[in-house]
């Protein structure tokens, strides 16, 4: 695949080319062609991660008044796995992924986690690549329409976030916590099994092929069980 197309759709141009390569290389790809861990994007995308949160709570702290509860709940409807996903989409990034053949025959290329990882890895190559300011530039441009829809309050929040709400409504303190049950498939190809628990009680149960996949499906289960 023609990175130097997909340069365009971000409309960024990369002096170390190597580093959009990475952002692409999905585990499994890595593993099929013997190249190491440090090859594939995860350590990309725990970087871009990290930086895509801070841009997104700045960016929200200048242009919120309110608390830090509901600046947090703002924060979580865009930085979340349906919003880089969507973002994914539009631009296409998922043709461009680098996959192993069981990752591509099972459909990876749409895959919303897969997707929503590899814009985070993307945000951490910018950062290393260009600073602090080409990141923020990228961020703010691609998710500006996300952004402005959550601050106006027509975002739906994710799961996680909503469950904690309803608990919280008892006026007690809560302690929400979950728990992996189990892990399945190689680790190009994982399900993950969580469940919820509030307090010590048990709730719904979820699975996903990460772990916030999983735990999204636990939260949503709970509230749909009733709380």
């Amino acid at each position: 695949m023609n990175n130097h197309k997909l340069e365009e759709v971000l409309k960024y141009k990369f002096k170390e080319k190597n580093l959009l390569q990475r952002a692409l290389n999905h585990g499994s790809y890595c593993m099929e062609h013997g190249l190491s861990h440090e090859d594939s994007n995860q350590r990309l995308e725990f970087l871009g991660d990290a930086y895509f949160d801070a841009i997104v709570s700045t960016e929200l702290y200048k242009r919120m008044s309110g608390d830090e509860g509901k600046l947090s709940q703002t924060r979580a409807a865009i930085v979340c796995e349906n919003s880089l996903a969507s973002v994914a989409e539009r631009l296409g990034v998922g043709t461009y992924l680098n996959l192993g053949r069981g990752e591509e025959h099972a459909g990876g290329r749409k895959k919303k986690s897969l997707q929503a990882d590899a814009v985070e890895a993307i945000v951490g190559a910018i950062y290393l690549d260009g600073g602090y300011d080409e990141a923020e530039r990228f961020v703010l441009r691609e998710f500006e329409s996300i952004i402005n829809q959550a601050i106006e309050g027509k975002l739906v929040l994710d799961y996680k976030t909503r469950v904690q709400e309803e608990f919280q409504k008892s006026g007690k303190k809560v302690t929400i916590s979950y728990e992996l049950d189990k892990a399945t498939g190689p680790d190009h190809d994982k399900t993950f099994y969580v469940h919820l628990t509030c307090n010590g009680k048990t709730y719904g149960s979820g699975m996903g092929k990460t772990k916030k996949e999983a735990e999204q499906q636990a939260a949503k289960a709970t509230i749909e069980g009733g709380i």
